[in-house]
């Protein structure tokens, strides 16, 4: 029945005028939610809204270029976030304290709130995804439909040991570390990776490193998982575990997609994640 019912439509934007006139082109903006001033992008001029979560120091225009660009914009009003403490989020500084998650998930359903959408889907990445299984579980009136991928449930030890591995910047990629260092500059680069190391790996001294494991059953919405097979950052166990435990949730997996196969492959994720969300 849920695939069946229409998408609820947005109420209209009436500040940024009629909607032709921003229906290609991507609008900046901040609104003050939960105490914080969260910056977003816009895009499109669909009934169906669908909200972008970034991963770990992401932000809207860092993670999800292709997406704003490229996602049909006649079917979808695309909104991507920026957290507390990410992007253009900043004040306030980044902290990882225990309930980090559940207030991000908080955030981001506030925040769509307040532009006034009744409904909406989520897009969520990395620790976007576990962002987005959190508000589908705790706000499931709201969530039309969930897309996550490089997302997971608990942290085990291996996950703690693929953690520090990234812990110290310096040691990434340029082609990752250059367009995150211009957004905040070093210093702040280095310490929040490093807070989130400790943050996300406290998860581990859990029962069972659970995050977010006991939710998954109340995830009532349809649910799409995609997962890259040569992620050397989550191990594809995550994607089946979560999977198995969001009743009627169907997995795709990429044989050639990493951590970023939404950026690395965008035209074949927009296409699925597209005829998913219809």
């Amino acid at each position: 029945l849920l695939q069946l019912q229409p998408p609820a439509r947005a109420a209209p934007l009436t500040a940024r005028g009629p909607a032709a006139c921003y229906g290609t082109s991507i609008m900046s903006a901040k609104i003050q939610v939960n105490g914080v001033h969260l910056h977003y992008q816009q895009t499109g001029e669909g009934s169906h809204a669908v909200l972008l979560l970034p991963g770990m120091l992401g932000s809207g225009q860092t993670d999800f270029g292709p997406q704003l660009k490229s996602m049909n914009k006649q079917l979808f009003t695309v909104v991507a976030w920026d957290p507390r403490g990410y992007g253009k989020s900043i004040p306030p500084s980044r902290d990882f304290p225990p309930d980090f998650f559940e207030r991000d998930a908080k955030d981001a359903v506030d925040l769509m709130q307040a532009l006034k959408f009744k409904k909406f889907s989520l897009l969520g990445w990395s620790d976007g995804g576990i962002t987005a299984l959190i508000a589908a579980a705790r706000y499931p009136n709201l969530i039309q439909k969930l897309v996550v991928w490089g997302a997971n449930a608990s942290v085990t030890q291996e996950d703690v040991r693929i953690y520090n591995g990234i812990r110290d910047v310096s040691k990434w990629s340029e082609k990752v570390k250059k367009p995150l260092e211009e957004l905040y500059g070093h210093k702040y680069l280095a310490e929040t990776c490093e807070a989130w190391v400790d943050g996300i790996s406290r998860f581990a001294e859990n029962s069972d490193g659970n995050i977010c494991q006991q939710l998954l059953p109340d995830i009532k919405c349809p649910t799409f998982i995609i997962h890259g097979e040569k992620d050397p950052l989550v191990p594809q166990a995550h994607a089946e575990y979560i999977h198995k435990h969001i009743k009627g949730s169907r997995l795709l997996l990429m044989p050639e997609g990493k951590h970023n196969l939404h950026l690395r492959f965008a035209k074949d994720f927009n296409r699925e994640v597209e005829n998913f969300l219809r």
